[in-house]
């Protein structure tokens, strides 16, 4: 079974005023307990939307949580506190069944929890799981009433309306690519839905469009509240009420910006037909409101619309090299790879690329250590599959620092020659390098891909490949 959820225990300033204000509006009940321990269930969300009406039976659920916190200021802990929860006020509208987390249990419509002895913080557990039913209709509700004891507590007692949700709108399920974004100028979105059921949806719909990979939002409209600084989430409001059949998109496109070091990022949006604003979303747009207008069916099913964005910021490279010299039998240190010149940052799941390392005749590579996850691993990079082969290292990733690899080798004491392949994921320059310590060496420029796809992988490109030849030994 799961853990239960803790909570960070809650500021001091917090008065005993507002904890007896709080006993009185939850729990009308006189207390008879020593008075010095208040329990509070004000994190417990008023209102909860379970499934979607078009979903039926198919619907689930298992967000519904019952955070219990100890009010600050007691004199000592809140023991053995349990919560009992009655979800028959669902009936009709929905179904409980046991498959939540933390120590619970129960069956038909009641379970209980136990949450222990707790302080000056608060725990949580999910009581239940909900499973939809058919026959409802957006809008449809029931109640769920929970009481938290404790043995030196009063009770304390709260509902949550739980809310039939829908219809479910669909967004386009095929990401969209959008290259030569320049860093600084505002870029345009258009997010696009439909209604595929047999609801229309008689409150409105909302927008949640999300910005990651260094890019942001523009607050401009003011039916769209945002959050971050600068937004990287807007929440936009329409009064539309999409018939079943439809589909819409914004009549104007939504402006992101990318940063200046950037070289992708990823815009994602998802409609809903139940348009209460989430928390954080306090910055309201000033400019006009955006609107719906029709648009033609692309046959938007997916949950998620996805905007891949590559910008024009390109990141440099350059060989790190070295110089080999020893005796036969002698184990040396050479540290190899490629730095990282900007101005472009390669971070997250962007592919950087990799590059290939053939040792000279005479040496034999006797390890590539790396550490990762505290454990020390002796092949950071792939051996070849032959005799005088390639070892192909990726470039960044957790084996490979931004100053290059540390590459231990076995070299004999004759005169040999090395070269570096790098053959980096996406477009590059065919470019040749040497070392700095024999010639000014020249730089390849690489432009990444970001993964696609439910598994975010994508197979590397066609090789580009770099040449290092060191008239020294290496």
């Amino acid at each position: 079974m799961p853990p239960r959820i803790r909570i960070p225990g809650r500021a001091a300033a917090v008065t005993a005023s507002l904890a007896t204000v709080l006993a009185l509006l939850l729990a009308p009940a006189p207390a008879t307990a020593s008075g010095r321990v208040a329990l509070t269930l004000e994190d417990v969300p008023r209102t909860m939307v379970m499934y979607a009406a078009d979903e039926g039976t198919e619907g689930t659920n298992e967000d519904f949580q019952v955070p219990v916190a100890v009010v600050p200021g007691n004199t000592e802990p809140a023991r053995d506190i349990t919560v009992t929860v009655d979800a028959s006020g669902l009936k009709g509208v929905a179904r409980v069944v046991p498959g939540g987390y933390g120590n619970c249990s129960g069956k038909g419509w009641v379970f209980t929890c136990d949450y222990g002895t707790l302080r000056n913080d608060g725990e949580s557990n999910a009581p239940f799981r909900i499973v939809g039913v058919d026959g409802v209709e957006p809008g449809d509700s029931g109640t769920v009433t929970y009481t938290a004891r404790a043995a030196n507590a009063a009770p304390v007692t709260g509902t949550t309306r739980m809310v039939v949700g829908g219809p479910t709108l669909g967004a386009p399920g095929k990401d969209v690519k959008v290259s030569g974004v320049e860093p600084g100028r505002p870029a345009p979105v258009t997010p696009e839905f439909a209604n595929h059921t047999r609801f229309a949806a008689g409150r409105g719909v909302a927008l949640h469009l999300g910005a990651s990979g260094g890019l942001t939002l523009r607050a401009r409209h003011s039916n769209c509240s945002y959050a971050g600084a600068p937004p990287t989430s807007a929440w936009c409001v329409f009064p539309t009420k999409a018939a079943p059949g439809t589909a819409y998109r914004t009549g104007t496109p939504l402006a992101y910006v990318a940063a200046g070091e950037e070289l992708s990022g990823t815009l994602s949006y998802s409609w809903s037909a139940s348009p209460e604003r989430p928390a954080g979303h306090t910055v309201r747009g000033t400019g006009a409101p955006v609107a719906l207008v029709r648009t033609k069916d692309g046959g938007f099913d997916a949950v998620n619309g996805t905007v891949e964005v590559e910008t024009t910021v390109q990141a440099d490279y350059r060989p790190v090299t070295g110089t080999v010299r020893g005796r036969v039998g002698d184990t040396v240190e050479v540290r190899l790879g490629a730095r990282d010149l900007g101005p472009g940052q390669l971070e997250g799941e962007e592919v950087k690329g990799r590059f290939e390392v053939v040792p000279p005749e005479g040496t034999t590579v006797t390890s590539i250590p790396y550490a990762f996850e505290e454990a020390d691993h002796t092949w950071g990079c792939a051996r070849p599959e032959s005799p005088g082969g390639a070892f192909v290292c990726d470039l960044g990733g957790e084996a490979l620092p931004r100053t290059g690899r540390r590459t231990s080798c076995s070299a004999s004491a004759s005169t040999g020659r090395s070269r570096a392949r790098g053959a980096p994921s996406g477009r590059t320059s065919r470019t040749t390098a040497r070392p700095a310590t024999t010639r000014p060496s020249s730089r390849w420029r690489h432009r990444p891909h970001r993964p696609t796809g439910p598994s975010r992988a994508r197979r590397p490109g066609p090789r580009s490949p770099w040449r290092s030849e060191p008239r020294s030994r290496w």
